[in-house]
């Protein structure tokens, strides 16, 4: 422990000024944790609003999530942080039952199979099971349990590993649509063990792929019960808006509509070049992994960072002058800011595009929530990815809905663009509210729409993706050996605000000890 006096310690955290790149979730956390301490702190947004895709909006006076609707409970870290911005009464858990699968081959609709992990089954003999695979995957999925058992780490891709030993009809018809869901990608690129830590190992002590999954439930069994998942009455922007307030207590200056451009190094510090934007293309924002909120509804969306259609002002502002800066934009723009000043950053690859058209349907014919909480769909048969019954799953929002209903269709995924990403926005809720339709097994019609939202988002590459493990730990060393730099972000930590939250508190006291402690 330091000998040094509170009042010093104090001086020298009043001498820092810390520029914070991005106003999503993880650079709002940041500033937060930098401010609270007495540092001077400047965060830069280049949208009109914080929140990056944490965001809400306005459907005939109906306020909803446009972007991550919930958060996940493991760790404890976002319901701490909840709490400690006096959101605690304001904590939701989710309603309406699980989730439905839609677009099996030959079969009805059917609900998403109890019990698995990442879609694989714990029994192939389970009747949910048996009504999406049929019996012929059934006896497939059987031959697991009479397969020799895997070695350690020796099939790393989850795909290859789930056909191999349980056959196409689990990987195509039950693990597939998870993973498109979840990562937005295709089960051969998704890594098994970052995906579901353990399996491999579980996999090998008990000798089969279903009796592994079963292993892994029984290791979680005595663990407290709870929702995974919990939202806020209001809207998850409450969150935003009350870090957005305490920030203005710290005296904070937060700049919205404001964009870093460059980063250059001056002395033991650094400039930080920007420009102020004009009006900000709205709901053009960058998360990173989006999970479909029909299966787990977590927050997997991170800070958007994209560029205005309207020129910048002609005369360049001073760039700003910070002893440290924290990076909290999106990938590319992260790594665009980043690459002058460190080597070895690899190209992760083209990033998915999602879009999430948002509808208010006044349709009665929903009241029995048909689909419970949601849908998920089998690749490839049909435009949309997955859908939430919003009023169905939350029941604050369906109190607020007043008889109404609120359902969200995402499109887009790994290697697919958005189908609705050449539409207006008129032609994107149309096409939603056909795919709604289908996937709820209602007809709805047009005349039922009375309002829609469309949010759009580029996704960076998820980080279960096989070698994704290894990019993040270079970028990490890279950016830790740099002095007085700091990058958060989903790119980074992984997917949700359980990941981004803890990640981003432990980046910004990394750097708070090296302004205040190293000499």
């Amino acid at each position: 422990m330091s000998s040094e006096h509170p009042v010093d310690i104090a001086a020298r955290a009043a001498e820092q000024h810390v520029v914070v790149i991005g106003g999503g979730i993880g650079g709002l956390v940041a500033a937060r944790e930098c401010a609270k301490v007495g540092m001077r702190v400047t965060l830069l947004e280049a949208e009109e609003q914080l929140g990056g895709s944490i965001r809400t909006a306005e459907l005939d006076g109906i306020i909803v999530d446009a972007g991550a609707e919930s958060f996940a409970t493991r760790g404890g870290h976002v319901r701490a942080l909840v709490d400690e911005l006096g959101l605690s009464d304001a904590v939701a858990p989710p309603e309406g039952g699980g989730a439905w699968l839609s677009g099996i081959p030959g079969a009805p609709d059917a609900p998403l199979p109890k019990g698995g992990l990442l879609g694989i089954p714990a029994n192939p003999f389970q009747e949910d099971v048996r009504a999406i695979i049929g019996w012929r995957g059934v006896w497939r999925a059987y031959l697991d349990r009479l397969r020799p058992p895997l070695t350690i780490g020796h099939q790393q891709s989850l795909g290859r590993l789930v056909t191999t030993r349980m056959g196409a009809r689990v990987r195509d018809r039950l693990v597939a649509p998870v993973t498109a869901g979840v990562y937005s990608a295709l089960p051969e690129d998704v890594d098994v063990e970052i995906a579901a830590p353990g399996l491999s190992a579980a996999l090998t002590r008990v000798g089969s792929l279903s009796g592994a999954v079963l292993a892994l439930q029984g290791d979680r069994a005595g663990k407290t019960p709870g929702a995974a998942v919990l939202g806020i009455d209001g809207g998850m922007g409450r969150i935003v808006d009350a870090l957005r307030d305490e920030l203005a207590l710290f005296g904070a200056d937060v700049r919205t509509g404001t964009r870093a451009v460059r980063l250059d190094r001056s002395g033991e510090g650094w400039t930080v070049a920007f420009e102020e934007l004009g009006t900000v293309a709205a709901d053009a924002s960058e998360p990173d992994v989006v999970e479909p909120d029909a299966v787990r509804g977590d927050d997997a969306l991170v800070s958007p960072d994209v560029p205005a259609p309207d020129a910048p002002a002609t005369d360049a502002p001073e760039p700003l002058t910070a002893t440290a800066v924290v990076i909290a934009t999106a990938e590319p723009s992260a790594r665009t800011l980043l690459a002058p000043h460190m080597t070895g950053l690899s190209d992760p690859g083209a990033a998915p595009e999602i879009e999430i058209v948002t509808l208010l349907l006044d349709a009665p014919e929903l009241d029995s929530a048909p689909r419970g909480s949601g849908v998920l769909t089998v690749p490839g048969s049909h435009t949309a990815k997955a859908l939430t019954h919003s009023t169905a799953k939350w029941g604050w929002l369906r109190r607020a809905a007043g008889g109404r209903h609120v359902v969200r269709v995402s499109f887009g995924t790994q290697g697919e663009a958005a189908a609705t990403a050449p539409l207006d926005d008129d032609a994107a809720a149309r096409l939603a509210l056909s795919e709604a339709s289908a996937l709820l097994g209602v007809r709805l019609r047009p005349e039922q729409l009375r309002a829609s939202h469309r949010a759009r988002f580029v996704q960076s590459q998820p980080t279960s993706l096989i070698g994704a493990t290894e990019r993040r730990a270079a970028v990490r060393e890279a950016v830790r050996n740099t002095p007085r730099l700091a990058v958060v972000g989903a790119w980074l930590a992984g997917t949700g605000l359980a990941q981004v939250v803890p990640d981003a508190a432990e980046e910004a006291d990394r750097l708070r000890s090296q302004l205040l402690w190293d000499r």
